[in-house]
């Protein structure tokens, strides 16, 4: 069987280019280099959240799964979710009843491992099924899932239309979209003030937490590269998803976007 990856890499148009950051990439090119990001920081990526956010990712995350409110019954599927944060939050909000499904799907092998890890010293042995894949070309069946979620993943994809395609094709009929994902700063002072920390204190932080700085410096240009909120809106009604909202966090530092499947 030939890996989702590799399909997915041989069917990219020659010459095609994509970001990664600020860099122009060839498309095929750029699944390896975030893996390899990802690689890099997953032993730390948990610890790196708290200390570059001050743990407000912790809020932004609840707030999230307070907009899901999850449902015992359903099935889910957390995209980019390889060490299980929201995953982990989801089945907290279900106890003690239990989904039909929890699947958490990421494109780094790492990342998924030290999400199994958390699981298994959380004490969950079940209830969580690891999955490593590509979000444009999801290993799961059509209309299978009642709920998919992305947090902070959406940036980092080669072909964001794609991947939102995908996730509105495995969704049920009435089944929630809902993303969580950096944004655009609306308050002028505060963006400022984003900006500098942005590119001096992640990447230090970086260097100092987690031994490269060179992938903070891609994370903090991927958030500036990512479509603002009106056209994210705009790009998943394109792929069929119905009655978009949009919630900002912390000034738009932060914002959600929900969605529904008619």
């Amino acid at each position: 069987m030939v890996p989702p990856m590799q399909a997915r890499s041989d069917s990219r148009e020659q010459g095609r280019k994509t970001s990664f950051g600020y860099r122009e990439v060839p498309e095929d090119e750029k699944a390896p280099l975030v893996r390899g990001v990802f690689t890099s920081v997953a032993s730390r990526y948990d610890l790196m959240n708290d200390l570059m956010s001050g743990g407000i990712h912790r809020l932004w995350k609840t707030a999230m799964i307070d907009w899901l409110m999850p449902r015992p019954g359903q099935a889910f599927l957390d995209l980019a979710g390889g060490t299980g944060d929201i995953a982990f939050r989801i089945l907290d909000r279900l106890s003690p009843g239990a989904p039909d499904r929890l699947a958490v799907c990421d494109l780094t092998p790492g990342m998924i491992a030290v999400g199994r890890d958390r699981a298994l010293d959380r004490g969950r042995l079940t209830g969580i099924d690891w999955v490593c894949g590509d979000a444009e070309d999801l290993p799961f069946a059509t209309g299978s899932h009642d709920a998919v979620t992305i947090a902070f993943g959406l940036r980092n994809v080669t072909d964001i239309d794609e991947a939102l395609a995908e996730a509105r094709r495995v969704l049920k009929p009435g089944g929630r979209f809902l993303c969580l994902e950096f944004s655009r700063v609306v308050l002028p002072l505060l963006a400022e003030l984003y900006d500098r920390y942005s590119f001096t204190v992640l990447p230090w932080l970086g260097e100092v937490v987690a031994g490269d700085a060179e992938s903070y410096r891609y994370l903090a240009e991927s958030i500036r590269r990512f479509p603002a909120q009106d056209e994210l809106a705009a790009r998943i009604a394109a792929a069929g998803l119905d009655q978009v909202k949009v919630r900002n966090l912390s000034g738009g530092i932060a914002a959600l976007h929900s969605a529904w499947r008619l």
